[in-house]
């Protein structure tokens, strides 16, 4: 596998938006009704939606790419959670995706990687995740890089509700 990981440009919002409707569908397609999901994704994955995204200083969406065929994406940016710990200065991760047949591959955890040294470029600050409850695996893999569980909140994706982990890794260095 000849994989790259850039930081992703407004040119790549069409690819952001296809990739990140096709893995959250992959990744969780199965758990809504699929009014719900087209509504989630019309909404949350919409090309101008990503546009705004890539042109913010502030946020950073990176593609992992196989041979130049995008495989997967982080997205980092100022910490939104819903806990009253955030500072103003702490960043989140707030997406991390692969497709399927590169799961498992090690991508995940390069990609992973360089989005937090993009959230660390002007120093060690406190850094954020939400996960969902029931993805062990991702909360494995968090807390294997030093985030810890502290709070949670509700995340809807159309009339369904999931129940969300609130991680936060301690500034470091």
């Amino acid at each position: 596998m000849a994989v790259t990981i850039r930081q992703a440009t407004p040119d790549d919002a069409q690819v952001i938006s296809d990739l990140a409707a096709r893995t959250f569908t992959e990744t969780f397609g199965h758990l809504y009704p699929a009014e719900d999901l087209t509504g989630f994704l019309e909404e949350s994955y919409a090309v101008d939606r990503a546009e705004i995204v890539l042109r913010h200083p502030d946020y950073a969406i990176f593609l992992a790419e196989d041979d130049g065929v995008a495989v997967g994406h982080s997205a980092a940016g100022p910490c939104g959670l819903p806990h009253a710990d955030v500072q103003p200065e702490d960043g989140e991760l707030k997406r991390l995706y692969l497709v399927n047949t590169h799961q498992n591959s090690g991508i995940g955890s390069r990609l992973f990687e360089t989005t937090l040294a993009w959230l660390q470029r002007n120093g060690p600050r406190a850094l954020w995740i939400g996960v969902w409850s029931e993805n062990f695996g991702a909360q494995r893999f968090y807390a294997r890089h030093g985030f810890e569980r502290v709070g949670q909140y509700k995340f809807p994706v159309g009339k369904t509700i999931d129940d969300e982990f609130i991680l936060r890794r301690p500034a470091q260095g």
